[in-house]
C-alpha cells in the first residue's frame, strides 16, 4: 500500500515549499468565515475535525465513527462543536446519526479501497443556522496545486489552527496527497481550495505520514462519495443512530477533550 500512495508524489515539488506557517484562530474575527469548521468530540475516545457542508450535515473521516474491524461507533457518543476556541464553541450540536461506507474498516490492515473512501456524514440532531456557522460547498478539486486546510490536532486542540497555503503533490485515481502541516486529530479536516467566491472542499484529511523532509498526507476526491452517502441517509440506512432529545443547538461554555491520540490522523512512519 505504501509504495502506491507514494507513488502520487513523484516529480512533484519540494515538500513544504513556500508553505504558510499555521495560524490560531482564537477570536471572532480571526475565525469568521471559518465557523463551519468544528470538533467533532467523542465521549471516551478523543477527537477529529468535522466541517458543515448543510445545515445538519457534518463532514468527516470515516475511521472516526468507524472502529477497527468494522463496527459503527454510537451516535450518541458524538458531539460536533462549530468553531470551537479556548472552551467556546459557536453551537454545539449532539450528533442523532452517522453513515460511512459500507463495509468500511473491516479490512486489517487498511486497505487502499477504505483509503479512498475514509468520508463520513453526521447527521446533527438539530442544524446550525446559516447565520451562525455557512457551510461549505463539496467540489472536484481544480487544476491548481494550492490549498488550504483548517484543523484541530494533538497539541492545539482546543482552538482551530489554518495553515493559508499548501501544496498539492500529486492525484492519482481518486487520491489526493497534500504537504500540509497535519496531525492526530486533524482527520477529517477540509483541504479547501479557493474558488470565485469562498473556498470550496476538495478533500479531507485521512492518513499520512512524516519524515525528515515534511508530513505528506492523503486524501479522496469527495462529490460523488458524498453523494453516496446522502443516498444511504435518504433510504434509511445509517451506520448509527443515537436516542436523543432533539432540543436547540446549545451555544455555551465547555471543556477541552482528552484522548488525542485515540483517534485522529492515521500517520504510519516511512
Amino acid at each position: 500500500m505504501r509504495l502506491g500512495l507514494l507513488a502520487l508524489s513523484v516529480a512533484a515539488p519540494a515538500l513544504g515549499q513556500d508553505n504558510s506557517g499555521l495560524r490560531r484562530l482564537e477570536t471572532p474575527d480571526q475565525i469568521r468565515g471559518w465557523e463551519a469548521v468544528g470538533r467533532v468530540d467523542i465521549a471516551g475516545g478523543g477527537f477529529c475535525t468535522g466541517a458543515l457542508i448543510a445545515p445538519d450535515l457534518v463532514l468527516t473521516a470515516a475511521h472516526c465513527v468507524i472502529e477497527p474491524g468494522g463496527a459503527p461507533v454510537d451516535a450518541g457518543r458524538l458531539t460536533f462543536r462549530a468553531g470551537l476556541a479556548d472552551g467556546v464553541a459557536l453551537a454545539e450540536v449532539p450528533v442523532l446519526r452517522t453513515v460511512a461506507p459500507e463495509g468500511f474498516g473491516a479490512s486489517n490492515p487498511v486497505s487502499v479501497e477504505d483509503l479512498l473512501r475514509d468520508a463520513a456524514l453526521l447527521q446533527l440532531a438539530q442544524p446550525v443556522p446559516t447565520t451562525v456557522a455557512a457551510p461549505f460547498v463539496v467540489a472536484l478539486p481544480g487544476s491548481g496545486d494550492e490549498v488550504s486546510v483548517v484543523s484541530y490536532a494533538e497539541g492545539r486542540e482546543e482552538a482551530l489552527s489554518w495553515q493559508q497555503l499548501c501544496h498539492v503533490l500529486g492525484r492519482q485515481d481518486g487520491f489526493i496527497a497534500v504537504d500540509c502541516d497535519v496531525t492526530f486529530g486533524s482527520s477529517g479536516a477540509p483541504v479547501l481550495a479557493r474558488s470565485a467566491y469562498r473556498a470550496q472542499i476538495v478533500s479531507i484529511i485521512s492518513s499520512g505520514y512524516k519524515d525528515d523532509d515534511g508530513t505528506v498526507a492523503f486524501g479522496m476526491e469527495l462529490p460523488a462519495l458524498v453523494d453516496s452517502l446522502k443516498a444511504r441517509l435518504r433510504a434509511g440506512k445509517p451506520s448509527s443512530e443515537a436516542v436523543i432529545d432533539t432540543g436547540k443547538p446549545k451555544v455555551r461554555r465547555i471543556g477541552v477533550g482528552t484522548g488525542a491520540d485515540d483517534t485522529g490522523a492515521r500517520f504510519i512512519k516511512p
